[in-house]
């Protein structure tokens, strides 16, 4: 057998998986993993990133986009400190991630040698496996493992530390074979439970969320909505796993839930929820659902999720259905029949009661965010990737776009800002061809502006659009409710956006007036460097239904 260091037999193992794409940022600690990239620049592709967080929010969108793991390496101590905000995020996503994080040697662990951490406490909150290598030879079954860690029941981030002698020291075992992980499907018990809460039904509804999805899957979940007259709602940002022009879908269960979509889930007299994680969005704030403690007044709910870990976590669901979401809608859609006429009606008014929320009072203002965007709903290519960070800015595409069955939308589950570029980034090196889309805010953009570096260097360029209201406008919005007129941290004196990235050769330009954005956005899809324009919009409108003056006064009357 060749020898080969354990830094070469690391990257074959990763080619054996299929892997043609990292990110990351080099560091000293794994040097042996980069000098073995460089016999390999032809079949997988390193990704140099600016900052850490922005790597693994890379890989986060790569998984998400892929089905299969992300891949990012990171330094040790400060590189994986920094690294931790895209596990996280992975992690409340639900999408499969590996994070590679170079270690101090094995003879220096516990000594506090220059930047060591210890990982498996530092990341067992936040990962679903933390694991270090020990010997070189380990390399083909801890990688095969972390592989199948990721993309099993619930998938996940997965941490790998490489102490670098490892990394150098000479191994002889050879690379596992690709790691293909079987969905769990439900049994027949299962679909007969579901069959039977269903023909009792008189105002179903279909909740939809999680990871792993597929696109057989998305399509077996439409059949299902289709077949059986459901309407759908979706989970906080999962827009894209239901087709939104469809007339089965009636709205996205987020932050700020439209009251309509509240109504709908809120009368339901069942609850159908698929690859769902009832966490805080999903219900109101532990208000739906009999999360306050009080009777649901015989509401009915099946939950079904590939991870039997979040049966009862928040929600006592009637029925629990262990099984993959992809499996159960395959499964289900072609379940016996049952009568649809009783809630075809109530299909049809959920629908009619959603596309009332796309409609937008005027904004303050000479730039109209809701003209722009419905304008957008009109212009997007179906197949678009729309990106967004976190902020009220992000209100626009998630409340006011309409995602196709071919458009996908990368958004955090767990909210956290300076996200949308980088997986901006991600999706234009997925698909060079795409149409990306990035929503930031004025804050959130500064969260991870250097990104822009790495989109020039791999020439995998977007078009992103910052709003900017020259505000951490979320907290600005939350201090008028709580504290009216009492502003304190909250303004922004921002940067030339457009002096900015014209540094990192993109097209660019400011608009100030709706009457400006058309003209823009046509140029910015022509440009072949990708674009930024810079969208001067009113501090005093704090969201699409809400000004300052609005909110002090909702303040001051408590």
């Amino acid at each position: 057998m060749t020898e080969r260091t354990g830094g070469q037999l690391l990257v074959d193992c990763l080619l054996a998986q299929g892997v043609d794409t990292a990110f990351g940022v080099p560091g000293e600690s794994y040097l042996a993993v980069l000098d073995a990239f460089h016999d390999v620049e032809d079949r997988l592709r390193f990704v140099t990133c600016r900052q850490e967080g922005g790597a693994t929010y890379m890989a986060e969108a790569w998984g998400r986009l892929t089905g299969r793991p992300g891949i990012c390496f990171v330094t040790r101590g400060p590189g994986a400190t920094n690294a931790s905000i895209g596990v996280h995020t992975a992690d409340q996503g639900s999408t499969p991630m590996i994070l590679f994080v170079g270690q101090v040697g094995r003879p220096h662990r516990g000594l506090e040698a220059f930047q060591e951490i210890e990982y498996t406490s530092f990341f067992d909150d936040l990962a679903k496996w933390v694991v270090e290598v020990d010997s070189a030879d380990d390399l083909p079954r801890i990688v095969e493992a972390a592989f199948t860690v990721a993309m099993t029941g619930r998938p996940g981030p997965v941490v790998v530390s490489l102490p670098e002698d490892v990394l150098r020291e000479e191994a002889t075992t050879q690379p596992g074979p690709p790691v293909q992980v079987e969905e769990r499907s439900p049994s027949a018990d299962d679909i007969d439970a579901l069959h039977a809460v269903l023909a009792a039904a008189e105002r179903p509804v279909l909740l939809i969320g999680g990871g792993g999805w597929t696109t057989d899957g998305r399509m077996a979940l439409g059949n299902l909505a289709t077949r059986f007259d459901l309407p759908v709602v979706v989970t906080f940002r999962r827009h894209d796993l239901f087709d939104n022009t469809d007339d089965h879908y009636v709205g996205e269960a987020g932050v700020g839930m439209p009251p309509v979509v509240r109504q709908t889930l809120v009368d339901a007299d069942v609850v159908v929820a698929i690859g769902a994680r009832f966490g805080e969005m999903t219900t109101g704030v532990c208000s739906l659902f009999g999360t306050d403690g009080e009777a649901n007044d015989g509401q009915r709910i099946v939950h079904v999720h590939a991870s039997a870990f979040e049966f009862g976590k928040v929600v006592a669901a009637e029925v629990t259905v262990n099984a993959g979401s992809n499996a159960a809608c395959s499964a289900f859609a072609t379940m016996r029949s049952v009568a649809t006429d009783r809630w075809a009606d109530w299909r049809v008014q959920r629908r009619a009661a959603f596309l009332e929320t796309l409609d937008c009072p005027p904004q303050l203002g000479d730039l109209d965010m809701g003209e722009v965007t419905g304008w957008l709903r009109q212009r997007l290519p179906a197949d678009v990737v729309v990106t967004n960070g976190a902020g009220n800015f992000s209100i626009w595409p998630n409340k006011f776009l309409l995602y196709g069955a071919d458009a996908r939308l990368l958004a955090p589950q767990n909210g956290t800002m300076g996200y949308g570029l980088p997986a901006a980034v991600a999706a234009k090196v997925a698909d060079p061809d795409r149409t990306v889309i990035c929503f930031a805010g004025d804050g959130d953009i500064q969260m991870n502006l250097q990104e822009l570096g790495t989109a020039m260097q791999a020439d995998a360029r977007p078009i992103v659009l910052v709003v900017d209201n020259s505000s951490w406008g979320t907290i600005r919005m939350h201090q008028e409710l709580h504290h009216p007129g009492r502003v304190s941290a909250t303004d922004l004196v921002n940067p030339d956006f457009v002096v900015l990235a014209g540094a990192y050769g993109m097209h660019a330009e400011r608009v100030t007036a709706t009457d400006g954005f058309a003209p823009a956005f046509e140029r910015a899809m022509a440009s072949p460097t990708g674009a930024l324009l810079h969208l001067i919009t009113s501090t005093d409108q704090l969201n699409p239904r809400l000004t300052v003056e609005a909110a002090r006064r909702q303040g001051q009357t408590g």
